[in-house]
């Protein structure tokens, strides 16, 4: 592993690769699900309130981190204490939000990465292991929206994308972390999700698809994960300030929405080493904890 330093962070260019090789001892997952609130064991996101630096010594990865909630989910880890591994395309974005999280006393390690390199997340997991030796917080963010069309007008190649991205990106972070998440006393996942995945919406096809496929993979992996330290979670922001959400909905008032930082605030307490809870999903819009249970 070679590491840039740009000055108090460093910028990893990554060689090895400690991803899963076998599969894992699996546990069954549920068929089908829907989603009903529940009140959690865990801390509760909506009454979170910042102590001294409680995420100190704590290692996080966020994918997605240049812009958007993933970029005020870095900040916020970081105002916590952790270091943050901040993962995008756009190394004006990462720089940016290395200025801000320095300026505030935080720390970054910046990876211009796409995350559809799947073996340069390989090379990644292995840098993080030569130079941590764990991972205690994995925030799956990057995402894609897509086309907006007719499932019958989308062409192969823009389905592959938003697929690659949102899904098997997601995926090979599972297989590529999940050996560092096992070295953290209390490793954390978070994946960003989002209401299409349920509501099936018409003309957002390969969003939705992915999204509900990303729902699946996390539900399967907290089954798989149940035994160990290891807690996996799904948030759904619903409708927030963002250049995804202005794409799609262009004629929407940005200004009634909510900001990234305000969600941000509530994907916090779910990165907890008191977080107890497993495979649910945080609703942030109805500021709840959603149980996934079989249809009726």
């Amino acid at each position: 592993m070679a590491i840039r330093v740009r000055g108090k962070s460093a910028w990893v260019y990554s060689q090895a690769s400690i991803c899963h090789s076998k599969p894992l001892t699996r546990r069954r997952a549920d068929a089908g699900a829907t989603l009903s609130p529940q009140a959690g064991r865990g801390a509760d996101p909506g009454r979170f309130h910042m102590t001294a630096k409680p995420l100190a010594s704590r290692i996080a990865l966020v994918t997605g981190a240049s812009r958007g909630i993933g970029h005020a989910t870095a900040r916020a880890l970081a105002r916590a204490g952790a270091h943050v591994i901040a993962v995008a395309r756009t190394q004006g974005g990462l720089e940016e939000l290395d200025d801000e999280i320095r300026s505030e006393g935080g720390s970054t390690t910046l990876v211009p990465l796409d995350l559809t390199d799947y073996d340069g997340l390989a090379r990644l997991g292995a840098a993080l292991n030569e130079r941590h030796g764990k991972l205690d917080i994995l925030i799956g963010n990057a995402g894609v929206a897509g086309p907006s069309s007719p499932l019958g007008h989308i062409d192969l190649k823009p389905w592959m994308d938003v697929i690659d991205i949102n899904l098997t990106a997601n995926f090979q972070l599972i297989r590529c972390m999940e050996p560092l998440l096992i070295h953290s006393d209390a490793g954390r996942a978070v994946f960003i999700t989002s209401g299409t995945a349920s509501k099936a919406s018409a003309y957002r096809g390969p969003y939705a698809v992915s999204k509900a496929g990303l729902e699946a993979l996390a539900r399967v992996w907290a089954h798989e994960t149940a035994t160990s330290t290891i807690r996996v979670n799904l948030f759904n922001p619903g409708p927030i300030r963002t250049r995804m959400r202005a794409t799609v909905m262009p004629g929407e008032d940005p200004m009634t929405l909510d900001t990234p930082e305000q969600a941000a605030e509530h994907i916090l307490p779910l990165c907890m080493p008191d977080w107890t809870e497993t495979g649910k999903v945080y609703d942030y819009r109805t500021r709840s904890l959603m149980n996934f249970r079989p249809p009726v």
